[in-house]
């Protein structure tokens, strides 16, 4: 035996198998599937729940690559081989107290252990509650940690709100040293405040803004030049005058990233004295701004800009409808009268025919943009309307139209102005300077071409002939133009999925890449810092490079850039929260009733439908679909019938009834109206 043992054998001298490790983090299910999310990387890493070491969602691990994906695994899959940071965003759940032992019971869509607490002070059995996870020791049967919120009883509009802030580490409140200093900032401007600005007061000037707006960052001033040209003021509130760098309202608004806007409310970046007063350009009052200003032809090319700080008094308030119906009406306009009821009175003569000139050149720059390669997919957005107790009473479509347009189109000039005057040096050539200063742009990569090639491949099914599909001008063109073919049918709305799908995400750096998705070389963010920190961030930057200041920290910018990125995205997804739990709130008592639909989703365990015209969206379980047995075929992005082989793809169109409603999970059932 022992000659046989020690006797060479190659199959005992192989290699061992280099394992690749990533950093990651990690995606939980309430059934307790885990996947790992890699930074930089299309494919998650699935885990099985035994191969996890406690770890939990939201939480930052090293995790092995243990299978590859192949014909036979249709992902990765791994092991978590430790648990880096546990995650500092709490769970929402249930008191519940026996005695002198508390827990957090869960119903949430990420976490399927409950969690252990020492009983919170004020704390009452049944109550919401956030929990923060300390530790999964080994032999625990769950996690432990501790409550860092109550947040009220169950089902109350105020502690369900809160309840969506608290779930993504949002605050709803400010500190009352935050709120101290920004009362200490003088609200009387001064004519020190007033030195070394562009004087705008006796120009016309007005702002453009939703009906419900409660702050208004922007405001245009337009006259008319012996030239023939116009010469059109982009004014952005000036903030950064008011928030100095490290001041306490600064480092909140830094933190906080953005302001957040759920269904019922607003939770602003700056206190309410700045957001609402001191800086929103409120009608026949005198304001502090940054500018841009622009002398544009009659046939809207951009002659001349000019930028730095103003001063201004906006004239006139107008919300979108009143724009429109003045748009609507074109040269008529002059002869009617507009705005009855309004705070501002009857619509001037001059104020219409600004309107109407500042429309026509915004469509030009329209048709330009578009003509450049811009993307347009021109997919509407639903509302949700709440009453004064935050009840859903209605849901409606957001409409987008020329009054909308003026205002983006003044806006993407200011900021591409501002992007493109530091990235050439103030030379506005078109030109990347080699001696470009540290700046924050906004910018968007090229889409993901493997997803628009499944996306071509599902357009084809459809009889839609879409070319080979590379980067640049032409690919945005060949989409615009699906669109446009699409437009009308039932299709349109998949297609128009699964194009934003392949789309790549727009964040802040300060790497100038471009944004492809508006088909501008140069980009930022200038024209919003009363709820966006980058906003404040281009103020400061600008300010200094037009007083001749060197570049500043790349490094110092890039982390900030990160941030307010990341800020941006857990914004986004608490609103869309917010609006799911209204959605479904909204269906309660409507159980049992039938709605047409169209699949926007297929999956694994399920199809998602929109029901119309509210598109409102939920799940039909394969599971109880009576007729047949569906599965997921991920490669043709269907679910395939195993007797029938009927096949239900995205954009078809459905009839569902209403089945059952989470309000905890946020989720709706629908079941299939079958024959």
């Amino acid at each position: 035996m022992s000659r046989r043992k020690n006797s060479p054998n190659r199959k005992n001298h192989k290699k061992p198998r280099i394992v690749p490790e990533f950093e990651g983090k990690v995606l939980m299910s309430r059934e307790g599937f885990v996947f790992v999310r890699i930074g930089g990387e299309e494919e998650d890493v699935f885990v099985k729940a035994t191969k996890t070491r406690g770890a939990l969602h939201g939480d930052t691990v090293r995790v092995a690559v243990t299978q590859e994906k192949n014909v036979r695994n249709k992902r990765r899959s791994g092991e978590i081989i430790a648990i880096l940071k546990r995650s500092d965003r709490p769970f929402v759940g249930i008191l519940h107290i026996v005695g002198k032992q508390a827990w957090v019971l869960m119903s949430s869509k990420t976490m399927p252990y409950d969690i252990s607490v020492p009983v919170p002070k004020g704390g009452k059995k049944g109550m919401k509650v956030a929990a923060v996870v300390d530790g999964w020791d080994r032999g625990e049967a769950g996690p432990h940690g501790h409550v860092v919120d109550i947040l009220g009883m169950p089902g109350e509009n105020e502690t369900e709100m809160h309840a969506i802030l608290a779930e993504f580490g949002l605050p709803y409140r400010f500190e009352k040293n935050v709120e101290n200093a920004a009362d200490g900032i003088p609200d009387v401007i001064t004519d020190k405040d007033r030195a070394h600005r562009r004087d705008f007061r006796k120009v016309l000037t007005f702002t453009i803004d939703p009906a419900d707006a409660k702050d208004y960052d922007d405001a245009i001033s337009f006259r008319k030049l012996e030239s023939g040209n116009y010469e059109v003021g982009v004014h952005i509130a000036d903030v950064t005058y008011y928030v100095k760098p490290d001041s306490p309202v600064d480092k909140e608004a830094q933190a906080r990233g953005t302001s957040v806007y759920l269904v019922d409310r607003t939770v602003p970046m700056l206190p309410e004295k700045l957001s609402n007063k001191l800086c929103s350009l409120r009608p026949s009052e005198e304001k502090l701004t940054f500018s841009a200003v622009f002398e544009i032809s009659a046939d809207g090319k951009v002659l001349d800009t000019w930028l730095g700080r103003t001063n201004i008094i906006s004239d006139y308030r107008f919300d979108y409808d009143l724009a429109q119906a003045i748009i609507d009406a074109g040269p008529s306009a002059l002869e009617q009268e507009f705005g009855q009821g309004s705070e501002c009175g009857i619509v001037p003569l001059e104020v219409k025919e600004a309107v109407l000139v500042l429309n026509g050149l915004a469509l030009k720059f329209r048709k330009k943009r578009f003509a450049a390669g811009a993307v347009n997919f021109d997919r509407p957005e639903m509302k949700v309307d709440v009453d004064a107790a935050g009840k859903p009473i209605g849901v409606h479509q957001k409409l987008s139209r020329e009054a909308n347009w003026l205002i983006e189109e003044f806006m993407l000039l200011a900021n591409r102005s501002v992007a493109e005057f530091v990235a050439t040096g103030g030379k506005m050539n078109g030109r990347v300077s080699a001696k470009a200063k540290t700046f924050v742009y906004r910018v968007h990569d090229e889409p993901n071409l493997e997803k628009l090639a499944g996306l071509r491949d599902f357009a084809g099914h459809f009889g839609y002939k879409v070319g080979p599909v590379e980067g640049g001008k032409d690919l945005s063109k060949t989409l615009n133009k699906l669109m446009i073919d699409a437009s009308g049918r039932p299709e349109l709305a998949a297609i128009q999925i699964l194009a934003l799908r392949s789309m790549a995400k727009a964040c802040y750096s300060t790497d100038n890449i471009g944004h492809y998705g508006l088909a501008f070389r140069f980009y930022t963010h200038f024209t919003s810092p009363i709820r966006r920190y980058p906003d404040m961030m281009v103020h400061r930057l600008l300010s200094m490079y037009l007083d001749g200041a060197p570049s500043q920290s790349t490094d110092y910018y890039s982390a900030q850039c990160k941030h307010a990125s990341e800020r941006e995205v857990i914004a986004a997804e608490a609103e869309r929260e917010s609006i799911k739990y209204k959605l479904v709130e909204y269906m309660q008592d409507k159980i049992g009733q039938e709605f047409d639909g169209q699949v926007s989703g297929v999956t694994e365990w399920g199809i998602y439908v929109e029901i119309e015209p509210t598109r409102i969206e939920g799940m039909v379980p394969y599971r109880t679909i009576r007729s047949d047995f569906f599965s997921f075929d991920e490669d043709h992005y269907r679910a395939v019938g195993r007797r029938t082989h009927r096949s239900i793809r995205l954009g078809d169109r459905l009839r569902i009834r209403v089945k059952s409603t989470s309000l905890e999970q946020k989720l709706l059932d629908y079941e299939l109206v079958e024959e």
